[in-house]
C-alpha cells in the first residue's frame, strides 16, 4: 500500500496531464462581440431599405415613361377631329301652338369617346328674329359612333316681324347651336372641342305644318 501511494505522489510530481476542462468565454468576450453583431444587423436593414427604395425608384421612372408615351401618341398620332351635329326627322305640330321637334345627330369621329355638355339652340327667322328655343342635354357619344337625341321647342310665328312669306302661310328659318366638350382619351387624358349645328332655310308651311327645303351641315 505504501508502494501505491508513492507511486501516485511521483506521477502527480512528474506532471501528468489531469482531464481536460472545458473552455467557457470569458465575459468581456462576450460584450465586445455583442456590438459587432447589432452593427451587421443594422447593416442588412439598411441594404434591404435601400433596395426597396430603389424598386420603387424605378417603378416610378417606368410609370413616368409610359404616361409620356401615351401623352405624345394621343397629342401627335391620333388626331382630334371636330365632331359634326346636324338636324334630321324635323316635324311641326300646331295645336293652338307652334311645336319644333326634330332628332339631333351628333357624329363623333375620334376614338375617345366624346362628353358634350348643355347648349341652348336658337331658332331664328329669315330676318334674324329669335322665335324659338330648345336645350340639347348633356351626353356622352362613344367612340366612332353618332348619338340620336330627340329635342322639342316652341316657336312663335309672330316674332318675325318682317317675315316676307309669314303672311302666305310659309315660314324660314334657321338653326343654330354650338356644342361644346371634350374627347376623352383612355380615361386619362382630354381634348376640348367644340361642334357647330347649322341648318339653314328651312320653309315650314303654316297651312300643313311641313317643313320644306332644309339644309345642315352634312355628317
Amino acid at each position: 500500500m505504501a508502494e501505491e501511494k508513492h507511486q501516485q505522489q511521483h506521477e502527480v510530481q512528474l506532471g501528468y496531464p489531469l482531464a481536460p476542462s472545458t473552455n467557457v468565454p470569458r465575459s468581456h468576450e462576450q460584450l465586445e462581440s455583442a456590438p459587432t453583431n447589432t452593427y451587421q444587423s443594422q447593416q442588412q436593414l439598411m441594404m434591404k431599405k435601400k433596395n426597396r427604395m430603389k424598386c420603387l425608384a424605378y417603378i416610378a421612372l417606368f410609370a413616368v415613361f409610359q404616361t409620356a408615351i401615351i401623352l405624345v401618341f394621343v397629342l401627335t398620332i391620333i388626331r382630334v377631329r371636330t365632331p359634326r351635329v346636324r338636324l334630321d326627322d324635323i316635324t311641326v305640330t300646331n295645336n293652338g301652338n307652334l311645336r319644333f321637334s326634330a332628332r339631333v345627330l351628333i357624329r363623333n369621329r375620334n376614338f375617345g369617346r366624346y362628353n358634350i355638355h348643355s347648349s341652348l339652340a336658337t331658332i331664328r327667322s329669315a330676318d334674324g328674329s329669335m322665335i324659338g328655343q330648345f336645350v340639347i342635354p348633356d351626353a356622352r357619344v362613344r367612340t366612332l359612333s353618332t348619338r340620336r337625341i330627340y329635342v322639342t321647342g316652341d316657336l312663335n310665328s309672330l316674332g318675325s316681324s318682317s317675315n316676307s312669306n309669314s303672311g302666305a302661310g310659309v315660314l324660314s328659318v334657321t338653326v343654330n347651336a354650338r356644342l361644346r366638350g371634350e374627347v376623352e382619351f383612355f380615361r386619362v387624358f382630354e381634348r376640348r372641342r367644340s361642334a357647330d349645328l347649322s341648318c339653314t332655310i328651312m320653309n315650314i308651311d303654316l297651312s300643313n305644318n311641313s317643313v320644306q327645303n332644309f339644309r345642315c351641315q352634312g355628317l
